[in-house]
């Protein structure tokens, strides 16, 4: 069985953004060599996320309206987490979106549904935070 793992790095240049991760998780799968396998994709920090959906821009503003509405950033005031940070709101908004997504890998390619992408959904950006890729295979 192999083992592969991966960062990538992502720093976005606004405090929310959503990132089709596809292409670069791919390519880790190519790199793996593995054929039959599964491929976990890890938002490794806390306010961000990492979840599979269309790569549509008015669904991803439509997920941008809702979060807002369950977990808006202003005013800081309105969270206790918030005494010496101002991302009570991203740790909420990560909490909805997901912490990892596992898919299968299938003839070396990752098995998705119809329209199914891999995004990087940040909610606390403008600084410099990764993501894990884990494949394990043959």
């Amino acid at each position: 069985m192999k083992s592969f793992r991966r960062e990538l790095w992502f720093n976005t240049s606004t405090r929310r953004q959503f990132i089709n991760i596809t292409p670069e998780v791919q390519d880790c799968v190519i790199e793996s060599g593995v054929k039959e396998g599964i491929c976990l994709v890890n938002a490794m920090h806390i306010t961000a996320s990492v979840f599979i959906n269309d790569d549509e821009s008015g669904l991803h503003q439509d997920f941008e309206t809702w979060l807002e509405k369950l977990a808006p950033e202003k005013p800081y005031s309105q969270y206790r987490h918030n005494s010496y940070e101002d991302n009570a709101d991203a740790h909420l908004k990560r909490t909805v979106m997901g912490r990892e997504v596992v898919v299968a890998i299938t003839k070396g390619k990752l098995d998705f549904g119809p329209w199914e992408q891999i995004f990087y959904g940040e909610f606390d950006g403008k600084r410099k935070k990764r993501v894990l890729v884990k494949i394990i295979g043959e």
